[in-house]
């Protein structure tokens, strides 16, 4: 049984405003009139899901935390190791053997400590993953296997919760945004059928470009704070690819696929 942890608590965003110092450490993103006071009083009163506290829960977490969204929830079974070091930044040499999520717990609570943390020291599936993915404002899609990202998408695709995927192997990333809210938005399943022969490839293996995961990490955040503020367009329909190696973007548009059986199916249901 995993008990959540937390760092700290942001009291001001439930009384519906900031303090001084608030508007002073958010003040970058109130000048923004994309975002402004009440785009970042969204942020504040948010709370983020991250399934994976690696290369790219790493940046995206920080980001996240920077930024003052209210609340974050870690999800990952895995300890650091020595091997992590080289890319996933929320660990530190002095944590080594310990759990991800406590380690990222940790880094959080420095950068922001009115963000709470909430550390599951476990790999998420089944009800636990259900029951989470029903408080988060929205999902990202961190970890590096596709049993646990078509979990995720089915879970998001249920309740209704906007994911964020990401992934990176080698010198080449991907993201793409899913909304199940939105008429007509494709699913993941749609992009990346289960039922397909997909080889499964890890950095353990594979290996990874270190600042690649920052890359993708950071633009997951992005999306992220886009989507809970309001403001801007989001990948939705829309997959990125970047070949790190000659630093260029791709852009894969992509639609709803009428006879998936996550998304279409759920519509059915519905």
């Amino acid at each position: 049984m995993t008990t959540p942890l937390r760092n700290g608590a942001n009291t001001s965003s439930s009384q519906g405003g900031m303090n001084d110092d608030q508007l002073l450490r958010y003040s970058r993103h109130i000048l923004l009139d994309e975002i402004g006071i009440e785009g970042q009083a969204k942020i504040l009163a948010a709370h983020a899901l991250l399934i994976g506290a690696g290369g790219l829960g790493s940046p995206a977490a920080m980001y996240l935390a920077s930024a003052g969204i209210g609340r974050i929830t870690l999800a990952d079974g895995d300890t650091v190791d020595l091997t992590n070091l080289q890319r996933q930044i929320l660990h530190t040499q002095d944590r080594i053997g310990q759990a991800k999520v406590l380690s990222g717990q940790t880094a959080l609570a420095q950068i922001n400590p009115e963000v709470t943390v909430e550390a599951i020291t476990e790999r998420l599936a089944g009800e636990q993953l259900d029951t989470l993915v029903t408080t988060a404002d929205v999902v990202l899609d961190c970890c590096d296997n596709f049993a646990t990202r078509h979990a995720v998408n089915r879970a998001c695709i249920k309740h209704r919760k906007p994911l964020v995927s990401g992934a990176a192997i080698r010198f080449s990333g991907q993201l793409s945004v899913f909304d199940p809210r939105r008429e007509n938005a494709p699913c993941y399943h749609c992009l990346f059928p289960e039922n397909t022969e997909t080889e499964e490839t890890r950095c353990a293996v594979m290996g990874v470009f270190a600042p690649l995961t920052g890359i993708i990490g950071s633009m997951q955040a992005a999306e992220a704070l886009k989507l809970v503020s309001g403001t801007g367009q989001t990948t939705i329909g829309r997959l990125l690819l970047l070949d790190g190696l000659t630093m260029e973007w791709r852009c894969v548009k992509y639609g709803k696929d009428p006879s998936c059986p996550v998304c279409h199916a759920a519509e059915q249901q519905s």
